[in-house]
């Protein structure tokens, strides 16, 4: 059976971290059970061994792998033998990570991003790292408490869920810069449509994650709310088409196709002891009885779409533009 890449490449990074002396590529290729499967020991004593398709064939393998590891951080020396034969070893002191130190509010920040992927597979990996992390004292003192021998988290603590099945391939999309393609239904619609995405990042935003992207179909960027994604992501080949913005750039279209870059506020009617949301953006209150209150908020790219969320316990009474987009949106989702 075929050795994983991955195992081959960590065989190799031990092989030359573990050498006393340059290795030269023949002696790796003996040594490597990975390398010895695909083509041989390298001796003439067996069918294929050291025969010059598959010595090249090796080589071409070996050069590849070598420069995964070098990309890797593996720093890697070449070294000529007194033969005149090219050797390769990897120096544990040069290749030994400085102490890590952080302060309080860095690892504040570490272990938010850790609790991302605690819906997710990555969940006890990312535990393990904060862990190995405070093991070996680069987390401030009280950063993980210690209670009864295990470690606690505080009883307040920010909490950022990631429960659609959409994040995890969605964040590798990002990662990898690879366009993906999924079905996506709209606040406003009764049907899912297809779509074909260039990610660019995940923000989550007032606890939903929002994927910022180029909308090969639309020929403009769009922002995708990931609870509204139908079905599976799927990977497509070839490289990105449009330009990929700065973070902050992204951030901000985030922001406004959620709702945020208010130009003006809207007056809303609102039931009482309903759309704490709405609530807490109020910039002014007032009660009119009967169950209901007058709400002040502000008004910008996206809000119709969120104030259709609250159903019947929200009335739009200004602007009229807005009383009408929400209007065309519920008559939309009534017809199906």
């Amino acid at each position: 059976m075929a050795i994983a890449k991955a195992e081959r490449l960590m065989n190799l990074a031990l092989c030359l971290l573990g050498a006393r002396r340059p290795l030269t590529k023949r002696e790796l290729r003996a040594s490597i059970e990975a390398y010895v499967e695909a083509f041989g020991s390298g001796s003439a004593s067996g069918p294929g061994d050291g025969s010059t398709g598959s010595e090249e064939s090796f080589s071409r393998m070996f050069e590849r792998d070598k420069d995964d590891l070098r990309e890797l951080g593996l720093v890697i020396d070449t070294v000529d033998n007194l033969d005149g034969e090219t050797g390769y070893v990897a120096r544990r002191d040069s290749n030994r990570l400085p102490p890590i130190i952080l302060d309080a509010a860095e690892a504040t920040a570490l272990g938010l991003a850790a609790r991302v992927w605690q819906q997710a597979r990555l969940a006890a990996a990312a535990s393990g790292a904060l862990q190995k992390l405070h093991a070996a004292g680069g987390m401030p003192p009280g950063a993980l408490p210690e209670q009864g021998g295990e470690r606690q988290l505080s009883t307040l603590e920010p909490h950022i869920p990631a429960r659609e099945a959409a994040f995890e391939p969605l964040m590798l999309a990002c990662r990898d810069r690879r366009p993906v393609a999924f079905d996506y239904r709209k606040s406003n619609a009764a049907r899912s449509e297809k779509r074909q995405v260039e990610p660019w990042t995940l923000e989550c935003w007032r606890g939903h994650w929002y994927l910022a992207g180029w909308d090969r179909g639309r020929q403009a960027e769009r922002v995708f709310r990931l609870s509204r994604i139908t079905g599976p992501v799927r990977s497509r080949t070839g490289a990105f088409t449009a330009p990929v913005p700065d973070q902050v750039t992204v951030r901000e279209t985030v922001e406004r196709w959620a709702g945020e870059g208010a130009t003006s506020t809207a007056r809303v009617r609102l039931r009482t002891g309903a759309g704490y949301p709405l609530r807490s953006r109020a910039l002014h209150t007032r009660e009119l009885g009967d169950g209901w209150d007058e709400v002040e908020i502000p008004y910008g790219h996206g809000l119709d779409a969120w104030l259709v969320e609250f159903g019947p316990d929200v009335v739009v009474l200004e602007p009229a533009e807005l009383r009408a987009d929400v209007i065309d949106r519920l008559r939309a989702v009534a017809q199906g």
